[in-house]
């Protein structure tokens, strides 16, 4: 769990544990703690400073965090649309 409890905050981490475990590393074996930390931080770089993501408007992490503003969703929250309706 993350720690100011909201509950959408970790579906957000295993999601990009996720992405970086399946679709970065694959089934890389590792034969150090030292290979496998030196891997984890080229991939979590790669992730995000070259990485476009489409939930950014397709820019990186880096990118979308130093603007300023709010970026436009390209998806809905039925659960924030039922608490708005509210």
């Amino acid at each position: 769990m993350t720690e100011n409890g909201d509950p959408k905050e970790n579906a957000i981490a295993e999601r990009i544990n996720s992405t970086i475990k399946n679709e970065m590393l694959g089934s890389r074996r590792f034969e150090t703690h030292e290979q496998l930390e030196q891997a984890l931080f080229e991939v979590v770089s790669f992730y995000n400073e070259c990485r476009p993501h489409l939930s950014n408007n397709l820019l990186t992490p880096a990118k979308a965090a130093a603007l300023r503003g709010e970026l436009k969703k390209h998806w809905r929250s039925r659960r924030e649309e039922y608490l708005r309706a509210r």
